[in-house]
């Protein structure tokens, strides 16, 4: 699928950060969207940004969800059908996500379960509502967005992540194990796997305010998010290498020099991988938080 124009995307966590990126950059193309997540206002401010931008009749509507819940995910798919008056579409980025339940020991079972639930459900739920959807396009393609946790399971020894790292690896297992399936059961789907470094959104942000028990943050944690964000790779920038590799139809993208960087190290020696020297190694490529 080398040009997206007069095509259909579904985009989840479209509210901001990569979402809402590749969003835009698909409708300056000429791509329809359908968008979700959890912040109504945050997707309607996508929606104001793709209008400005879209090109050849592109339309966008966005749909209130947690791709957490399957029920949601398949009144979403319903919704999309109705309002572009379609029976399928052709691309699907599973791109929503949250930070957290970092420790299995000390985390609170209900953060560490909401995290795998958003982060691994979430690309499943997606998959398993919309994959009617991708069967009756004539060319589709599946994207899901893992995390370079997604191979590397770790923050560093010092630090405890094991609810993100899990759910990432899950994403990254069900999208290889779809290569062969779809090859043999529909081969006019393809599927990408990405695995993005720092880039710099509001996930970080997002992720306090999710676990937050007070309904402002501290100046603390709020500088910590904004940090996060401020200091990665911008959001369009990622988009556009990810968009490349859907073209170019990779099953494997790797998003930013850390990445990338990473991925040679934990390949060349994985039995090192978690041990102090190793980090030291890619502590300079990273600011700490999930590195989505």
């Amino acid at each position: 699928m080398k040009d997206f124009s007069g095509r259909i995307a579904v985009v989840t966590g479209a509210g901001s950060g990569i979402g809402r990126a590749i969003a835009c950059q698909l409708a300056a193309e000429g791509c329809s969207l359908a968008i979700c997540d959890t912040r109504e206002d945050d997707m309607i401010e996508t929606a104001r940004r793709v209008e400005a931008v879209a090109t050849q009749g592109a339309k966008i509507t966005y749909f209130v969800a947690d791709v957490a819940d399957a029920e949601r995910m398949l009144a979403f798919r319903d919704e999309t059908g109705r309002v572009h008056k379609t029976d399928h579409v052709h691309l699907l980025f599973n791109n929503a996500g949250i930070g957290g339940g970092g420790s299995f020991v000390n985390t609170p079972v209900d953060q560490w379960e909401r995290t795998f639930r958003v982060c691994w459900n979430g690309v499943y739920n997606g998959t398993r509502a919309f994959l009617p959807f991708l069967l009756k396009a004539d060319q589709a393609h599946l994207i899901n967005v893992s995390s370079v946790n997604g191979f590397w399971a770790s923050l560093g020894p010092d630090v405890p992540h094991t609810a993100y790292s899990a759910a990432k690896f899950a994403v990254k297992g069900f999208t290889e194990a779809l290569i062969n399936d779809f090859r043999l059961n529909a081969p006019h789907v393809k599927v990408s796997l990405v695995m993005p470094g720092h880039i710099g959104t509001n996930i970080s942000l997002h992720s306090i305010q999710e676990f937050s028990s007070t309904p402002t943050l501290s100046p603390e944690m709020q500088r910590a998010g904004e940090a996060f964000r401020d200091h990665g790779m911008p959001p369009e920038q990622a988009a556009q290498i990810i968009l490349d590799g859907v073209r170019e139809e990779r099953w494997r993208i790797l998003v930013g020099s850390d990445a990338v960087a990473l991925d040679r190290a934990v390949r060349a020696d994985p039995e090192a991988a978690y041990g102090f020297s190793f980090s030291d190694l890619v502590s300079s490529s990273r600011d700490g938080g999930p590195i989505q």
